[in-house]
């Protein structure tokens, strides 16, 4: 989806406001929506890395607040872990949740000399206008062989505030993200729709309660705080129902809808 393809009522699209950093870092830990990613990244993180020499080396593009880079360490603990981050305002919490090696800069000018056997990039590749250059430094970044893992957000028909408060640029059906990554150069080994369970609140949520407004900046951005509140029982019985779908999926099955996309994606040799 290209600028001039994002629905109408959009305030401002792609990038990154800095600002959501400091509310991320209070919530991650606790909310059901980034729990269970972070266990699906863990179990497919440590189903890749189980099958590599130890020393191998790990990136995560996009590391934000370093929530997801323990995960990886814990997931990956024979390998070296490196987080590239834009902001400066992620990094200063991801220098302290974790041992790896944090880095600011941009994937496009990436400051390596090496290149790595798993790269993950978590709900980031949305927010890029440029990206089939960003597909294509992530290949020249992977080792051949190497893996991309790989999350974005499902549906274009999904398409609400919460995108346009996000800064997101599009949104993903699985044949569209399926096609760019081979159109790029990689070999989808694995891809799924996950969190099912969601799927029906959110759509109520966006679709019926938000989509139709023509919400301005400041409105969008309020209710997606609202979404970020934790609601104890509700938290732990959808982390409880997420960590199930998380458990099918590491198993190599699959789910026919869902609020998001992974996929495990290979640089041929």
């Amino acid at each position: 989806m290209n600028v001039s393809e994002v629905p109408a009522g959009t305030t401002q699209v792609g990038g990154y406001d800095p600002r959501f950093f400091d509310q991320l870092a209070t919530i991650e830990d606790r909310h059901f929506w980034f729990r269970a990613r972070n266990r699906l990244i863990f179990e497919l993180a440590k189903k890749i890395s189980s099958s590599l020499e130890p020393g191998y080396l790990v990136l995560e593009l996009g590391c934000g607040t370093g929530n997801v880079l323990r995960v990886l360490q814990q997931a990956c603990p024979e390998g070296t872990l490196v987080g590239l981050e834009l902001w400066s305002d992620g990094l200063r919490y991801a220098r302290h949740r974790s041992t790896a090696f944090v880095v600011q800069g941009d994937v496009r000018s990436c400051p390596f000399g090496k290149q790595f056997e798993l790269i993950g990039m978590f709900d980031v590749l949305e927010h890029v206008q440029e990206e089939s250059e960003t597909l294509d430094a992530l290949l020249r970044l992977l080792m051949p062989g190497g893996r991309l893992l790989l999350t974005v957000p499902a549906h274009k028909f999904l398409w609400s505030y919460f995108d346009e408060a996000a800064h997101h640029c599009r949104r993903y059906s699985p044949k569209e993200i399926h096609n760019k990554l081979t159109e790029a150069g990689f070999a989808v080994e694995y891809q799924s729709q996950f969190m099912t369970c969601i799927f029906p609140l959110v759509w109520l949520s966006r679709k019926i309660g938000g989509r139709q407004q023509k919400a301005q900046s400041r409105d969008a951005k309020a209710l997606v705080s609202k979404e970020f509140r934790l609601v104890p029982i509700i938290n732990g019985i959808l982390t409880a129902l997420l960590n199930l779908e998380a458990r099918w999926l590491a198993r190599g099955h699959s789910l026919p809808i869902g609020t998001s996309l992974v996929v495990i994606a290979r640089r041929a040799k």
